[in-house]
């Protein structure tokens, strides 16, 4: 059976909402040199993005770097604070969250299209007409992002511009905590086995629009999830195949421990912030929302995916 053949995996980044600390713990404030590093930096640049070189930073290199640490070693995920438009301006701050994104990580594609930065606010699109969440008010639900294609970005990075008027909290659990609780529902190759995931019209030319992921891969003690329920829901159905029994336990189990209150730590992004997670063991989710009537004031954010230099 699968308790006698895999050991839970320990150490100080497995987190639940009463091990995690509190907001204080994970949230950088930038301090006058960094931020001065990043105006003359951001200059007059617009929301484009600028090189891909790494940015000579010295002061927001020593701030990051326990940000990466905590990202790599600790609780997977940090937020840092100041990127507010009140200081930098629209295009400038998200210039600026590029700068600090690459001191983390090399921006890589969100979409055929080749986006690097993208925009994550409501287009008045449904998942149901093929939409991802990100351009939607309704709820996320739990998930990594690019699961349904080959390369899993390591972080996710997102800047919040502009809030809704209700909802839209962030909440985030820990992959690692989950799957220790949900590895004795089925057996080793059941738990690790494949799903068909459809890829939301996020395939190349001549590629499926589905394709098989394993929800977990765990390699030399390193665990890395991929997961959107609604995504394995419509692939299975596209892929024309019936969840196995043991398969539906599977995801039965894991439902069952994303409702669990005691599992996550939540709360609302304010504009400047920007929120960095490790995409291979946090996963996260953004409560359903309603919007500013003005569209000048609904909720917009920035999203980056970041490959480890």
């Amino acid at each position: 059976m699968q308790s006698q053949t895999l050991e839970p995996i320990r150490g100080r980044r497995v987190w639940t909402a009463a091990t995690a600390g509190d907001a204080s713990a994970w949230t950088t404030v930038l301090g006058d040199e960094s931020l001065r590093e990043l105006e003359a930096l951001a200059g007059s640049e617009e929301t484009d993005p600028p090189s891909l070189d790494r940015p000579p930073l010295p002061s927001c290199e020593r701030q990051l770097a326990p940000v990466r640490e905590e990202l790599d070693q600790g609780r997977g995920f940090a937020i840092v604070e100041d990127l507010d438009e009140s200081r930098f301006g629209g295009g400038r701050a998200v210039a600026a969250c590029w700068a600090l994104g690459r001191l983390l990580g090399r921006p890589f594609p969100q979409d055929v299209a080749g986006t690097l930065l993208y925009d994550v606010r409501d287009t008045g699109r449904s998942v149901t007409d093929g939409a991802r969440f990100s351009v939607t008010r309704a709820e996320s639900t739990f998930h990594t992002d690019n699961a349904f294609n080959d390369e899993l970005p390591d972080f996710v990075g997102l800047l919040c511009r502009r809030a809704a008027l209700e909802g839209g909290r962030s909440q985030l659990i820990n992959a690692l905590a989950l799957y220790n609780e949900v590895m004795a529902s089925v057996d080793p190759e059941t738990l690790h086995g494949a799903f068909w995931f459809d890829r939301r019209g996020q395939e190349g030319p001549g590629e499926p629009p589905i394709a098989r992921r394993r929800l977990f891969t765990r390699d030399d003690g390193e665990l890395s999830m991929r997961y959107m329920a609604y995504y394995i829901e419509v692939g299975q159905e596209r892929a024309g195949e019936d969840l196995t029994p043991g398969q539906g336990r599977l995801l039965e189990a894991v439902e069952e421990v994303l409702a669990r209150p005691g599992m996550r730590v939540e709360f609302d992004l304010r504009p400047g912030q920007m929120l960095f997670t490790n995409n291979h063991w946090i996963l996260h989710n953004r409560t359903a929302f309603t919007d500013h009537p003005e569209a000048a004031e609904r909720r917009h954010y920035v999203r980056l995916w970041l490959r480890r230099d």
